[in-house]
């Protein structure tokens, strides 16, 4: 039987060993805009929803998660790669958002949050006057035709 040494893979393994207990984990997230609201879905696999704690201080989002995992009675672990304790992720809220709508939902490992954009932030017409006032045109309204 040929054994073949990765130097990298055994110092990857104690890097993350080391780190990994050293304080909380992050979780992969991805962010997108639909319509007057931003959406951020957050991969949170095996996590008790219960455990979910989201709080907004200021401008500052922080989301975090417990997950638990435990073993039957008298038996021995041959490999663990899910490893259990506290996931952390903080995001910075810009000035247009509205935090205090902020919904959230947990479905099939997946947490969604629904951030809405103020209404002093959303894109609004302004109305351009002609000649001193008397004659109004909306900007961007119509077509080059009328």
């Amino acid at each position: 039987m040929t054994m073949n040494f990765d130097p990298f893979r055994e110092l990857d393994r104690l890097a993350g060993s080391l780190l990994g207990a050293a304080g909380p984990r992050s979780m992969p997230m991805d962010l997108y805009r639909t319509g007057d609201h931003y959406v951020l879905d957050v991969d949170l696999p095996g996590i008790d929803p219960g455990s979910v704690d989201i709080d907004v201080d200021g401008s500052v989002l922080t989301i975090r998660a417990e997950r638990t995992l435990g073993a039957p009675e008298g038996s021995q672990w041959i490999t663990r790669e899910r490893q259990p304790g506290t996931f952390v992720r903080q995001l910075t809220l810009g000035d247009g958002l509205d935090a205090a709508r902020i919904t959230a939902g947990y479905d099939n490992g997946v947490l969604s949050i629904t951030i809405p954009v103020k209404e002093s932030a959303k894109p609004r017409k302004i109305a351009v006057s002609v000649g001193g006032g008397q004659e109004q045109l909306a900007v961007g309204a119509g077509s080059a035709d009328e």
